[in-house]
């Protein structure tokens, strides 16, 4: 249960559902069909408007990283707002370097210098930019079904239709097809040959749609609203060998998969061994405050050479969230846990596919668990609707999950890196019975 009682509900919140229709972007659409209004929250609990509570398998789109409200993160942030709320990059403050620190500890290999920004669309936009940079080359390789953010750069990075509002506005960018072991365009079932194909797709598009001098390839350990697709570690080492042979870096977005959520590493790419020349991160660095990080070596931080500034990144406000953040993941070995709950809650996954060929495929890592939801398990027939009425299942059984995929119809779960065992055996609970009344 929640730690704190809820207090009657003021006009302002029972009226949250009419102001939003009526002053909000109608693209900003919410889920269900009766949109959840959500008032408090504690760990892995949330209740509404209307005193429900739900269990929250889905953590604000994987931010809260340590749970709702945890009291050290709200300790750090109410002390630091009393002493000092707002400088810019113009100024020093102790918490930027003592994060830009941790995140050094922590980050593989020789990343070491960080530039915070406000968002995972910021940090790929810092990337990009310092990549083209350093090696003096403008074009960028990226996968398809990409999803890197919502600004005119990493828009058009986005492979998706659905999230691009307009027509590509910038020269450079390619995508080249990547895996898709469920649905793969050689072989079924996927196998090893299928990383030399793709590798070899890689190549073709390098030296047939760019000058042969790329920047940079860019990619999500999983693509994240691509429905939790795993990127094969064979295929990331080779990707990673192409772009360099060809002069360009090696980019990857851990906006999704960093601080330990993929479990037994602390960023998605050590799962194949592969340095990355520069990491971009979001989410969960800072338990749901707006943070954003490019993260990359002295030698390559160095081409930045021209002025820049950002108003809010490091903000010392932020910045005491994510360093109280970091100090719980640390502390409490969050990619150990990370696996051992991701162990967990996959076996029951597997258990609810058994049950419901309608579940076509269960993948992920960690703390990072999907299910493919398809008409058809043989022709693997894309349904959207059936997804759709597992998220509203669930909600009536007291649970919150995501969606996502190409067609709406991928079931995306991310909790709290520090959900407990018997919180991972109450959600696999509560969606059985929510499989069971789609059923």
């Amino acid at each position: 249960m929640l730690e704190t009682i809820s207090s009657p509900i003021p006009a302002p919140v029972a009226d949250a559902r009419r102001l939003h229709d009526e002053y909000v972007f109608p693209c900003a659409k919410p889920y269900y069909a009766e949109p959840i209004v959500l008032t408090e929250a504690s760990g892995v609990r949330v209740r509404d408007d209307r005193g429900r509570e739900y269990l929250d398998l889905f953590a604000g789109i994987l931010t809260t990283s340590v749970g709702h409200c945890h009291p050290e993160v709200v300790e750090r942030v109410t002390e630091q707002i009393r002493r000092l709320g707002h400088t810019s990059t113009l100024y020093l403050t102790e918490g930027q370097g003592a994060v830009a620190e941790r995140l050094a500890r922590i980050a593989p290999g020789r990343l070491k210098r960080a530039f915070f920004t406000n968002s995972g669309s910021e940090a790929i936009e810092t990337a990009i930019t310092l990549a083209q940079m350093y090696t003096g080359r403008s074009e960028i390789i990226a996968l398809r079904y990409a999803y890197s953010g919502r600004t005119i750069l990493t828009g058009n990075i986005t492979a998706h239709s659905t999230w691009r509002p307009l027509e590509s506005q910038i020269a450079g960018i390619k995508h080249a097809k990547g895996p898709y072991p469920y649905r793969c365009p050689f072989h079924d079932p996927c196998d090893g040959s299928c990383v030399d194909r793709f590798a070899r797709e890689l190549v073709e598009v390098i030296e047939t749609t760019t000058s042969g001098r790329p920047a940079a390839f860019i990619a999500e350990p999983i693509q994240g609203v691509a429905g939790y697709v795993v990127l094969p570690p064979a295929y990331v080492r080779r990707a990673a060998e192409i772009i360099r042979s060809y002069g360009g870096l090696y980019i990857s977005d851990e906006v999704q998969t960093g601080f330990g959520r993929t479990g037994d590493h602390w960023f998605g790419i050590e799962h194949s061994g592969v340095e990355p020349d520069i990491m971009v991160m979001a989410k969960g660095i800072a338990n749901g405050f707006p943070v954003g990080a490019t993260l990359t070596t002295d030698e390559i931080a160095a081409a930045w050479s021209s002025k820049t500034i950002s108003t809010f990144g490091g903000n010392p406000v932020c910045m005491a969230a994510a360093e109280a953040t970091l100090d719980v993941l640390m502390r409490e070995n969050a990619p150990a846990r990370a696996a051992e709950r991701g162990a967990q809650f996959r076996a029951g996954l597997e258990a609810l596919q058994r049950r419901y060929p309608w579940i076509g495929d269960v993948r992920g890592m960690g703390l990072m668990q999907a299910l493919e939801i398809v008409d058809d398990p043989v022709a693997k027939t894309y349904s959207a609707a059936r997804a759709n009425a597992l998220l509203e299942a669930a909600k009536e059984e007291g649970l919150l999950i995501g969606v996502g995929g190409r067609y709406g119809n991928v079931i995306r779960m991310g909790p709290s890196l520090l959900i407990t065992e018997d919180e991972v055996a109450e959600g696999l609970e509560k969606l059985a019975r929510a499989c069971a009344k789609v059923a």
